[in-house]
């Protein structure tokens, strides 16, 4: 197990598949299916957004916490694993977001 706060979290949230959602508010969402999953996602993402524009840093840090905790929600529901992820910010380093996003593929 790595001792890394995300990867512990992650290995917790992914062992939780087997569980039943009845005792488990991960193993509902993931059983819920990724549309669930990114929308509370979403939710957290915009509670966290809103008390920093409260300035209320309590609720920044409480809010920050599930945002991070349903993101891993959602990487678990898709197949992502948290290497990869890392891997994309090591690429990103050094480097700045305008340039970054310059050389990401238009859809």
């Amino acid at each position: 197990m790595s001792e890394h706060p995300i990867d512990h979290l992650f290995e917790t949230i992914t062992a939780r598949r087997t569980v039943s959602a009845r005792k488990s508010y991960t193993a509902k969402l993931l059983k819920a299916g990724v549309a669930q999953c990114a929308k509370k996602l979403g939710e957290e993402g915009v509670e966290a957004a809103l008390a920093a524009v409260g300035g209320r840093k309590k609720e920044i840090v409480a809010e920050s916490a599930d945002v991070l905790y349903h993101l891993l929600v959602l990487w678990a529901a898709t197949g992502v694993k948290p290497k990869s992820v890392y891997d994309a910010l090591k690429k990103r380093r050094g480097r700045s977001g305008i340039t970054e996003k310059k050389t990401r593929r238009r859809k």
